[in-house]
């Protein structure tokens, strides 16, 4: 079965094309810098790789383009859309309606629209990728794998917020837990590569960032709660914040409730604080001596190193923490700075394989480094297909 993966983060669009179950990969790209004038948009296959930079300015726009691209006839990979059996999108905010991969009905995408208001930089990609993939594909099953899931193992002392009940029951009010496809996708291959289970910490970050406390391939805590907003500093999410700082901007300085919440997530984070939402620009402006840049980096590693230490405590130890996603992957000074002056946890860096890239799991940790530290590439569309395909066959 060939299954089509759309995944719709904040500001990108990662897409695979995949033959299930033998796991062969057709094509696959990424559409990155959504609403830019420099996105960049890229279409690889076994033989073939094309990348242009152009605007896309939405992500409608930008799966049209995706579409175009399967379908082109020289360099396209399928010549109808009917050759595709399924489609899988990953939505990252299932509420308490989803803890499983769904099929999509007009039900379900109206559960998706009223979870917007908890992921607004997320679920109304995703509708528009469901959407516009309904009417390009619309022979294939569309299903929805939702980020939520991996995280319903979370015990209630950690989901539960000190709250009156009521919200908690009545209006479940709770932490939920994010980016759950790749954290469940490298937790498993960390300890596929220790041969063992472990007490893990996986850091993903990207334009959108999330840390997981693992024991025993269980999540058991997580840095994002009720919707993907807080915990660590984001591209353009601020993460987490003293409520008190909203009523003030609210009763103190004249913004309205929709204004504050703007603010916070869509020019708060590392835009806020330099200007720029692309860490690759803030690394390149750091360098280049710009301190406001360079306090943006040094802050958002603390907050790293913060939760390292607080997870540390939650798992009783650790064995292995997990850098993935863009950032965690490709930056190398990222996580230099995330990792220095951890030696009290064991975690010291080995400088030169730090700086190799690659696209294998590895380790980057010295010799003599109690912890390990792993860089293990996410593949979330895999994880993704690899549901969507089991949903179908059962």
């Amino acid at each position: 079965m060939k299954i089509l993966i759309i995944n719709s983060g904040s500001s990108s669009i990662k897409y695979q094309l995949m033959i299930m179950p033998t796991n062969e990969v057709i094509c696959s790209g990424m559409i990155d810098r959504i609403g830019l004038e420099t996105s960049n948009v890229t279409f690889k296959t076994p033989s073939d790789s094309i990348e242009e930079i152009l605007p896309i300015a939405t992500h409608k726009v930008g799966l049209q383009k995706v579409a175009k691209m399967l379908l082109d006839p020289e360099k396209g990979v399928i010549k109808s859309t009917s050759e595709i059996g399924a489609v899988g999108h990953r939505v990252v905010h299932g509420g308490s309606y989803f803890s499983d991969t769904t099929i999509i009905t007009d039900e379900v995408k109206e559960k998706i629209k009223e979870l917007s208001e908890l992921a607004p930089l997320h679920n109304p990609a995703h509708l528009v990728g469901i959407n516009v993939a309904e009417e390009i594909f619309s022979t294939a099953q569309q299903v929805a794998v939702f980020d939520t899931a991996f995280h319903q193992t979370i015990p209630v002392e950690a989901y539960k917020y000190a709250i009156p009940n009521y919200l908690l029951t009545e209006n479940k009010v709770r932490v939920y837990g994010f980016h759950g496809t790749s954290h469940k996708y490298v937790s498993e291959k960390a300890i596929e590569h220790l041969e063992k289970n472990s007490k893990i910490i996986t850091i993903h970050l990207g334009n959108g960032c999330s840390m997981t406390a693992i024991k025993d391939g269980k999540s058991i805590d997580h840095t994002m709660g009720f919707s993907p907003a807080n915990g660590l500093i984001m591209g353009t999410r601020a993460g987490d914040i003293d409520q008190s700082v909203i009523f003030y901007m609210i009763k103190n300085l004249g913004y309205s409730a929709d204004d504050v919440n703007s603010i916070l997530l869509k020019q708060s984070g590392m835009l806020g604080l330099t200007g720029y939402s692309d860490l690759r620009d803030i690394e390149a402006e750091a360098a280049k001596g710009n301190k406001e840049c360079e306090l943006a980096l040094l802050m958002n590693a603390y907050r790293i190193r913060k939760f390292i230490g607080s997870y540390t405590a939650a798992l009783n130890g650790l064995d292995v923490i997990v850098f993935t996603a863009g950032i965690g992957e490709n930056s190398s000074y990222m996580r230099q700075l995330v990792c220095t002056d951890m030696e009290y946890f064991g975690i010291e860096l080995d400088e030169e394989k730090n700086k190799i890239r690659s696209k294998e799991i590895r380790e980057i940790n010295a010799l003599n480094s109690k912890t390990k530290v792993l860089v293990v590439p996410t593949d979330e569309e895999y994880e993704i297909a690899s549901q969507v395909y089991q949903l179908l066959q059962n």
